[in-house]
């Protein structure tokens, strides 16, 4: 997978995961290359779930 095919990819996930969770912004999904870690740790926080379930989430999409 390119980085291309990843950001569309990205930008889909990121779209159920708003109709899903309601209370995350375009802010808190800002993908920054090299920074995923520092992104699902924003999310943990706000969503109160484990990286595991955060996982399962993001996978299940």
């Amino acid at each position: 997978m390119n980085t291309t095919e990843a950001k569309g990819n990205w930008k889909e996930q990121k779209g159920k995961l708003k109709q899903k969770f309601a209370v995350l912004t375009d802010n808190d999904l800002m993908y920054e290359e090299g920074k995923k870690e520092e992104m699902f740790g924003k999310l943990q926080k706000k969503l109160g779930k484990t990286k595991e379930e955060l996982n399962k989430i993001v996978d299940s999409l």
